[in-house]
């Protein structure tokens, strides 16, 4: 029974040894070109601070929220469109109602004005 694992155990190795490779490689012959701005640390879409109490702005996780809220409804329509004839017509007016609703909703949040930067 264990010898059924046996290329599952192959495919894992090799894909540690590619992706060691790859950093390795990545690390010997990259640019090794260091600067101020690029040793700063930079996190959440702003300039770290010292004080962890202060106020900042919220847009970006409004952004990135927004994007993952988004990006997983646009993840549904793999799997509908793998079994799209299968469904039939009751699966494609179904679709059709989510990216309806779908695309209510982003226009609500363009008109908000929840995806400018300013």
């Amino acid at each position: 029974m264990l010898a059924s694992y046996f290329p599952v155990l192959v495919f894992i190795l090799i894909g540690l040894i590619a992706g060691a490779a790859f950093i390795l490689l990545g690390t010997v012959l990259g640019p090794k070109r260091h600067y101020h701005e690029k040793d700063t640390p930079f996190e959440c879409g702003f300039e770290a601070f010292e004080n962890a109490r202060m106020k900042f702005d919220v847009r970006y996780y409004l952004v990135a929220i927004l994007f993952i809220l988004f990006d997983l409804e646009v993840a549904f329509m793999f799997p509908w469109a793998v079994v799209f004839k299968e469904l039939g017509a009751f699966g494609f007016w179904s679709m059709l109602v989510f990216i309806a609703v779908l695309t209510v909703g982003f226009v609500y949040e363009w008109k908000k004005g929840a995806l400018e930067w300013e």
